[in-house]
C-alpha cells in the first residue's frame, strides 16, 4: 500500500474512533454547558476537537485536538495520517513542479509533528520548525510572535541561510488557524527578508471569524502574494461576552475549590468537580485502567537514571537531526527511515514481557521522532500504542467524561529553558491503564531534572508498572567560526598567554594618535567619536613613576583582599566555573588577578578573555558570538576596574538586550564584576571605598603594554573584532606583570579575611544605589558643565581624565589623604587647579573642560611637557 493511501485509511480509521468516543460523550461538553462556548461549522470538528480551559490570561477556553498528539493520547497512525493527507492535498493543491520546490515551516511547540508529517505528504520538501530555544553560535534566520500564547517567542534557527531564501511556495503548518495572528506575524517577517510569490497555511482545523478570513485576504494583496489554506476541517468559535472573565472565575472557583475538596466523583452532579492529579481514564482509551503502583525498588540504576526507569539505546544514527529546529532535508529523512525498524525493535525488546497498552511519551518540541517511533512500534510489535508529548501549556484539568484533559502530571522544566523554570505537564496520561510508557527526550533534556524525585520520570511512575527512556542525541549545526582565535602573548601584549586571551584585533601598524587638544575638539564638537583615535601614549616622568611604586607597596594588600572579596562573591553567586571576560582594557588587570584568586585558593583553571565595550556604541557583537560558540552564556561574568557613575553598566545591559535580539542568543548576564564600586552601580565589588588602584595610575605600560580600543568603520568590518594596538616600543617601562605579582604575593595573608567578608557581603543587600550618579548629575548643575559625561568620579576616572582628555578642573573630597598624592601630581604639571569639596560622595572628580579651548591644557595656552 503507498505511503498516501495509508495516511488515508489512518484517517478514516482514527476519525471513526474519535466518532465512536465522542457519540458518548463529546469532551467539549463540561465546557461548552459553563461557558456557553460553541463549536459551529463541519459535523467533523466535535471528532477531533475538544474543549479545556486555559490557565491564560489572554484566553479561557483551549481548542484540544484528538488527533494532533499533544494533549491527548492517540494511535500514532492516526496523528500521522493526518500530517501526511494534509500534505498531500497540498502537493495537489500545487502542482508537482510547485511542489518540488516548496519549503514547509511548523510552529513551536505544538505542530513541530504536524509540520513534518505535512513534509513528508508533500514529497520531497525540507522542513523547518521555529523554535523557543535559543541555540549558541546559530544566527536566527527571522522571528515572531504568537500573541494568544503564554510563551510567545518563537526562533527561526536554519543551519544552512538558504533554506528560507528561494523563491518557491513556502507552505506554514500550525494545529489550528484561529484569527491568523500569527501567520500573519510570520509571512511579514520573512517576507520582508525572503519575499515570494505564493504561500500555503496548512492547519488542522480553520476556526477564524468571517472578519479574520478577510483579513488574511487584504493581507496577500498588500504584499502581492498568493495565500492558499488548506485544513482538515472548518468552523467557527462562538464566544458569549464576557467569557473570558467567566473563563477566570470558573478557573479561580475549580482552583479554589479543588485546593480542599480532595477527590470528588468523576461525574459530579449539582456540585463542582475537584482536581485530580492523574487517576482518571483518558477519553480515547479503549479500555478503562486505574492508578497503578510503581515497583517498590528504591536504587537508581547504574547509569544514574532515576529508579523505577530503564535506559534504552536506540543506536540514533550519528550526525542525523533529532528534529527540525535546524532544518530537516530529504537526505535526512531517507536515513531516519531506515533506521526506524532497528529502533522501534530496541523499544520493542526493552518492553515488559507482558506489556499491552504502551504509551510513547515525546517532548516538547520533540514530537516527531517520538512520534515516528510510536508508528513504527505500532505497526511491528503485537501491542496498542499510543502517543502524545509534553508541554508547556499551562491547562486545568477536570475528572469528566465531558471535558478534554482528564489527568495532569505536573513536574518541573527539565532541559534548563532559556526562559527560566517552571513547571511542564503531561495530559491524559496517568491513570490510562499503560502497563509501560516510553518517555523519549532529547539530550538537552536529559538533566538530573529529569530524574529527580520530583522529576517527569518519577511521577510516571506512580501511574505505570514501568518507565522506559530513550535518548535521542540533541542536532547542533557544526558551522566553523569565521572568526580568528583570540590573540595572546607574547606576540601581542605583554601577559602569558594563559593569562588572558584578547578577542581582538591586532591594529599596531595603523598610526591612531592624535594630540590630545586635537582629539577633545572632535570628540566635544561631535566630528568624531572618542573611539575612532587614539590619545598619544603618557610616558611617566621619574617622579610619577617613583610615585606608583610607592603606592602598589602601599595598597597591594588592600587590593588583593578586594580581589579574593569579588572573586568568592562570583564563585558562590553567578557560576562554580566562570568564564571570565574583561572590559578592556582597565577591567584586563582585574580579571587576571581574579583568575590567579580562584587558582591560588582553589585549585580553578579559569577561562579568562578581554573584549571591546564603547560607550555610545556597545560591546563587540562578535565577541559574543565567538563567546557563545566555545562557551555556555550563563557561565561568563563580565569583568571591569571600577565604576564611575555606571555609564558602562548601563552600557552593557543594553547591548546584551539589544544583542539577544539580534542573534537570538540569550544567557549572558549583564551584570559586571568590579574590583571597586564607589559609585554603588553593581552588586557584585571588592569593595566600594574610592582608593587609589595603582592600575589606574598609568596607561598601557600597566595593562599588558595594550592601547584602548579602537572602533572605526575604515578599520572594523561587520565581521571583525574591535581593534587595538600593542606598544611593544615601551618594554622598558613596562610594569604590568609587575602590578600583578605585586598584588597576587599578598593572597595568602589576606585570605582568611577575604573569605570572611565575601561571607558576610553575600548575607547583606547589595543593591546599587546609584548615588554616584546622583552626584554627578548635581555637579554637573552645580558647575554649570551641563553634561554627565564631561564629569568623571573616582580616582580612576580622574587619573584617565589628567592623562588622555583636557582637564579643567579636580574637585577633591576634603581630606583626601595619599589616595590623592599622584592626582595632585599630575594637577601641578598640567596647571589644573584642585578645589576641596565637603561632602563628596567620591574622593575626587575630574572635570573635562566644557568648553574647550586650547587655554585648557595649562595656564600659558600650551600642552605642559611632563
Amino acid at each position: 500500500m503507498e505511503k498516501a493511501e495509508q495516511a488515508e485509511q489512518a484517517v478514516n480509521e482514527g476519525e471513526h474512533q474519535v466518532s465512536d468516543e465522542a457519540d458518548h460523550v463529546w469532551s467539549g461538553s463540561w465546557v461548552a454547558e459553563r461557558l456557553g462556548v460553541e463549536l459551529v461549522g463541519d459535523d467533523r470538528l466535535t471528532g477531533l476537537l475538544g474543549l479545556a480551559l486555559r490557565r491564560n490570561p489572554k484566553r479561557a477556553h483551549l481548542l484540544v485536538s484528538n488527533v494532533l498528539g499533544k494533549h491527548v493520547p492517540q494511535s500514532p497512525s492516526v496523528v500521522y495520517g493526518h500530517g501526511v493527507e494534509l500534505g498531500r492535498r497540498v502537493r495537489e493543491l500545487l502542482g508537482a513542479e510547485e511542489a518540488g520546490r516548496a519549503v514547509v515551516l511548523g510552529y513551536a511547540e505544538t505542530a513541530t509533528g504536524l509540520g513534518h508529517s505535512v513534509a513528508d505528504g508533500l514529497g520531497l520538501a525540507p522542513y523547518l520548525h521555529s523554535t523557543r530555544r535559543p541555540v549558541a553560535g546559530v544566527a536566527t534566520a527571522g522571528g515572531f510572535e504568537e500573541s494568544h500564547s503564554h510563551a510567545t517567542s518563537h526562533l527561526l534557527l536554519p543551519e544552512d541561510p538558504a533554506l528560507l531564501g528561494g523563491d518557491g511556495p513556502l507552505v506554514l503548518v500550525d494545529d489550528e488557524f484561529s484569527t491568523g495572528n500569527t501567520v500573519l506575524n510570520t509571512v511579514r517577517d520573512l517576507h520582508a527578508r525572503y519575499p515570494r510569490r505564493r504561500y500555503v497555511v496548512v492547519a488542522l482545523v480553520d476556526m477564524r471569524s468571517a472578519a479574520d478570513a478577510g483579513r488574511l485576504e487584504e493581507f496577500a494583496r498588500e504584499i502581492g502574494a498568493r495565500v492558499d489554506l488548506v485544513a482538515a476541517a472548518s468552523g467557527t468559535v462562538r464566544l458569549p461576552e464576557g467569557v473570558l472573565e467567566k473563563g477566570q472565575e470558573l478557573v479561580a472557583r475549580y482552583e479554589a475549590e479543588g485546593s480542599s475538596a480532595g477527590a470528588a466523583p468523576s461525574r459530579p452532579v449539582a456540585q463542582f468537580p475537584a482536581p485530580l492529579e492523574g487517576v482518571a481514564d483518558t477519553p480515547l482509551s479503549r479500555t478503562r485502567g486505574t492508578a497503578r503502583t510503581a515497583p517498590t525498588d528504591p536504587h537508581p540504576d547504574d547509569d544514574g537514571t532515576a529508579p523505577h526507569t530503564t535506559r534504552i539505546d536506540l543506536h540514533w544514527p550519528a550526525g542525523l537531526p533529532d528534529g527540525a529546529r535546524h532544518g530537516f532535508t530529504p537526505a535526512h529523512r531517507a536515513r531516519l527511515e531506515a533506521a526506524l525498524p532497528a529502533m522501534a525493535a530496541r523499544i520493542a525488546e526493552a518492553l515488559p514481557h507482558n506489556a499491552r497498552r504502551v504509551h510513547i511519551l515525546g517532548f516538547e518540541e520533540l514530537m516527531y521522532a517520538p512520534l515516528r517511533l510510536a508508528r513504527e512500534l505500532e505497526r511491528s510489535a503485537d501491542v496498542e500504542v499510543r502517543y502524545s508529548t509534553t508541554t508547556r501549556s499551562p491547562v486545568l484539568a477536570v475528572d469528566d467524561p465531558g471535558y478534554a484533559i482528564r489527568t495532569r502530571l505536573a513536574f518541573p522544566a527539565h532541559d534548563d529553558p532559556a526562559d527560566g523554570p517552571g513547571e511542564r505537564y503531561a495530559y491524559n496520561v496517568a491513570g490510562a491503564g499503560f502497563d509501560a510508557v516510553v518517555v523519549v527526550v532529547d539530550s538537552a533534556g536529559d538533566t538530573p531534572a529529569l530524574h529527580a524525585p520530583d522529576g517527569l520520570l518519577a511521577r510516571l511512575a506512580a501511574h505505570t508498572p514501568r518507565v522506559l527512556l530513550a535518548v535521542i542525541p540533541s542536532y547542533a549545526p557544526e558551522r566553523p567560526s569565521m572568526l580568528p582565535e583570540p590573540l595572546r602573548g607574547p606576540a601581542f601584549s605583554s601577559y602569558a598567554p594563559e593569562e588572558v586571551g584578547w578577542l581582538l584585533q591586532d591594529l599596531s601598524d595603523v598610526t591612531l594618535e592624535a594630540p590630545t587638544e586635537e582629539r577633545e575638539e572632535a570628540i566635544q564638537s561631535g566630528g568624531a567619536h572618542y573611539a575612532e583615535s587614539l590619545p598619544v601614549e603618557y610616558q611617566p616622568s621619574e617622579q610619577y613613576q617613583e610615585l606608583f611604586h610607592a603606592a602598589l607597596e602601599d595598597s597591594a594588600a588592600r587590593i588583593a583582599q578586594a580581589v579574593g572579596v569579588v572573586t568568592e562573591t562570583v564563585l558562590a553567586e553567578r557560576s562554580p566555573r566562570p568564564v571570565l571576560v574583561s572590559l578592556a582594557r582597565a577591567g584586563t588587570p582585574v580579571g587576571i588577578l581574579m583568575r590567579r584568586w580562584a587558582q591560588h585558593r582553589h585549585g580553578l583553571d579559569l577561562p579568562h578573555y578581554a573584549v571591546s565595550i564603547v560607550r555610545g556604541r556597545g560591546i563587540d557583537a562578535n565577541a559574543l558570538r565567538w563567546l557563545a560558540e566555545h562557551h555556555d552564556p550563563r557561565d561568563v561574568v563580565f569583568v571591569d576596574g571600577w565604576t564611575g557613575k555606571g555609564a558602562i553598566t548601563r552600557e552593557l545591559a543594553q547591548a546584551l538586550e539589544e544583542f539577544a535580539k539580534s542573534d537570538g542568543i540569550t544567557g549572558f548576564d549583564p551584570e559586571i564584576a568590579v574590583l571597586a564600586d564607589p559609585g554603588s552601580c553593581v552588586r557584585t565589588y571588592g569593595t566600594r571605598e574610592d582608593f587609589l588602584i595603582p592600575s589606574a595610575c598609568l596607561n598601557s605600560t600597566v595593562s599588558g603594554l595594550i592601547s584602548r580600543t579602537v572602533l572605526r568603520a575604515d578599520l572594523v568590518g561587520p565581521d571583525d573584532f574591535h581593534g587595538a594596538k600593542f606598544y611593544r616600543e615601551l618594554a622598558a617601562t613596562d610594569v604590568s606583570v609587575a602590578f600583578l605579582d605585586a598584588v597576587s604575593a599578598r593572597f595568602p595573608e589576606v585570605a582568611d579575611a577575604a573569605c570572611a567578608q565575601a561571607k558576610e557581603l553575600l548575607a547583606t543587600d547589595r543593591s546599587p544605589t546609584w548615588e554616584g550618579w546622583a552626584a554627578v548629575e548635581r555637579i554637573s548643575e552645580e558647575y554649570a558643565i551641563h553634561d554627565v559625561n564631561l564629569v568623571k568620579p573616582g580616582v580612576g576616572e580622574t587619573t584617565r581624565v589628567m592623562l588622555r582628555r583636557v582637564p579643567w578642573k579636580v574637585l577633591a573630597r576634603a581630606g583626601a589623604g595619599s589616595d590623592l598624592d599622584h592626582v595632585r601630581l599630575l594637577a601641578e604639571q598640567r596647571g589644573v587647579p584642585v578645589e576641596e569639596v565637603d561632602e563628596l560622595p567620591y574622593t575626587c572628580v575630574g572635570l573635562i573642560h566644557p568648553q574647550y579651548t586650547r587655554g585648557a591644557t595649562g595656564a600659558d595656552g600650551k600642552a605642559v611637557s611632563v
